[in-house]
């Protein structure tokens, strides 16, 4: 007696079209955090892809518009992850919030995402490092980023009250700076260091970067503050 066969289900036109759409989107991902926005042509990413360059122009208008959504698809993750922290530190420290607790709860939030989340998130943190030193890609950092940013900054206010907005402003500037540099990889410090360091131990980042950047903010606003006084 034979044994029955087992029916393999066949994926639906929907399934298939969303597989297809993060096969692209991952591609277009990898893609623009080696070359950045003006160094890949939707072509590039059709042959990376292995489809004919005219089916990308089914699931988007133009380049840009591919642009965009590889920047929202895991921005929306990093952004509610990291509004949330802001939100639970902020009613944690009530009235007492410190530089370093709203730093831990910005950087160690996002930092997690690319120790946990693979290489589809190290190409994305190398693609959004990409993205905010361009024109282009700055737009969308104001368009996403700007209210969890704010969000901090507001803490940030509320953990140095007697100190000049505009230092705040720059500290979290040399912040940004500093985790994009992390994020962009490029190895440089693995040569500097001959080995010490390594551009992907973001584990050895998160233990550093909150508490050193605190010091940072507590100087320069504590300097200014006693300066005016």
């Amino acid at each position: 007696m034979s044994k029955a066969k087992t029916a393999v289900k066949k994926p639906s036109k929907a399934e298939q079209r969303a597989e297809m759409m993060e096969q692209i989107l991952d591609t277009a991902e990898l893609l623009f955090s080696t070359h950045g926005f003006y160094g890949v042509t939707l072509k590039d990413v059709a042959k990376q892809v292995g489809v004919h360059h005219t089916l990308l122009n089914y699931y988007f208008d133009d380049k840009q518009t591919l642009f965009e959504a590889v920047f929202a698809r895991r921005a929306v993750v990093t952004i509610e992850k990291r509004m949330k922290a802001l939100d639970d530190y902020d009613r944690a420290a009530g009235d007492n919030p410190t530089v370093e607790g709203a730093l831990h709860a910005f950087l160690d939030t996002d930092l997690d995402l690319y120790i946990e989340g693979g290489e589809g998130w190290k190409n994305y943190g190398a693609f959004g490092a990409q993205a905010s030193n361009s024109p282009d890609g700055a737009e969308y950092m104001d368009k996403y980023f700007d209210p969890v940013v704010l969000r901090l900054i507001g803490i940030l206010k509320k953990a140095l009250p007697d100190s000049a907005e505009e230092d705040i402003f720059w500290g979290y500037h040399f912040v940004t700076g500093a985790l994009m540099l992390t994020l962009a990889r490029t190895g440089r410090i693995d040569k500097l260091s001959d080995g010490l360091c390594h551009s992907e131990d973001y584990s050895a980042v998160k233990q550093r970067m909150a508490r050193f950047m605190a010091a940072g903010f507590k100087e320069i606003c504590e300097q200014r503050s006693n300066s005016r006084g």
